[in-house]
């Protein structure tokens, strides 16, 4: 190798943590795109708030409740997927190419992360990953945060590509509460699961024959992902007989089911497809059945 020559850079696809990224940041800050996807589901204005006091070096803001989901109908649920182009607009306006690497990151154990990591794989973009542990591992770590806002991007080129990923919708969660080909499972806290406190939907319970894996549990103490052997066994366990691909993930809104996605893609069993409606969209509609109680896994 000459000494105008760059070494290749290795491509991030699920996790990266503080380390490599602050390495990152170093070798080529050019050829990524760190997006901040702090939010909290009772105030839209909170992640734009975290953002303005402290954030990443080089770091954009993203809005779950504006830029990572849809405006919201009387038929859907909460966080209705973005429009396709839109986003991809969105995200090449922030500077994204087809050969960036893209690290999202949030303060809450990947619980809004996950979302973008999930949406630029439906754009057909597979340089993503999560920083693993988020603010708090960046911090702990001792990494650089900037106090100013970011400045003006140069645009970039992205556009949506075909989706490395699979969606399904209401209908075909209707279809399958008869015929159980297909296992569905709910990333929601067990307490909402089984119907008990509710806050965020005006209707408790889970979809019929859904199983029950708590997003939260994905992690370990520090707030960081557990081994991918440790995740491949929970997730053996949840699925048993089941193919991954035949697997539908949901949760309140379609956001947290993408953590669970995510721990999948982790723990090498890719496939499954998102309920992007989740909950939130199947109680829109009082006529589909609901079930209340523990989950058999």
């Amino acid at each position: 190798m000459t000494s105008s020559q760059t070494p290749s850079l290795p491509k991030y696809t699920t996790l990266i943590d503080a380390t490599d990224l602050a390495a990152r940041i170093v070798a080529d800050a050019a050829s990524l795109l760190i997006i901040d996807c702090r939010a909290d589901l009772s105030d839209p204005e909170a992640g734009p708030r975290a953002f303005a006091e402290r954030h990443l070096p080089g770091a954009r803001h993203l809005s779950l409740d504006f830029d990572l989901s849809g405006p919201k109908t009387p038929g859907s649920g909460r966080h209705p997927l973005p429009d396709r182009d839109t986003l991809a607009a969105t995200l090449a306006q922030l500077g994204m190419r087809a050969d960036t690497q893209v690290v999202a990151y949030d303060a809450q154990g990947g619980m809004y992360a996950a979302r973008l990591w999930w949406l630029l794989r439906w754009l057909g973009h597979d340089a993503v990953a999560l920083l693993d542990g988020g603010m708090p591992a960046w911090e702990s770590h001792g990494g650089l945060v900037e106090f100013s806002a970011p400045r003006a991007a140069v645009a970039g080129d992205f556009v949506a590509g075909a989706p490395l990923v699979s969606v399904v919708d209401t209908a075909a969660v209707l279809a399958n509460v008869d015929d159980n080909a297909r296992l569905v499972v709910d990333a929601r806290a067990p307490d909402r699961y089984r119907g008990e406190n509710e806050t965020l939907d005006p209707v408790a319970g889970h979809i019929p024959g859904a199983r029950n894996r708590f997003f939260k549990d994905n992690l370990d103490e520090r707030g960081q992902f557990q081994s991918p052997a440790a995740l491949r066994a929970a997730f053996v366990a949840v699925l048993e007989n089941t193919p991954p691909e035949s697997a539908i993930m949901q949760c309140g809104s379609g956001v947290t089911a993408c953590h669970n996605l995510l721990a999948m893609e982790i723990a090498g069993l890719p496939g499954a497809a998102l309920y992007a409606g989740s909950w939130s969209e199947w109680v829109a509609d009082r006529s589909h059945p609901i079930a209340t109680g523990p989950s058999p896994r």
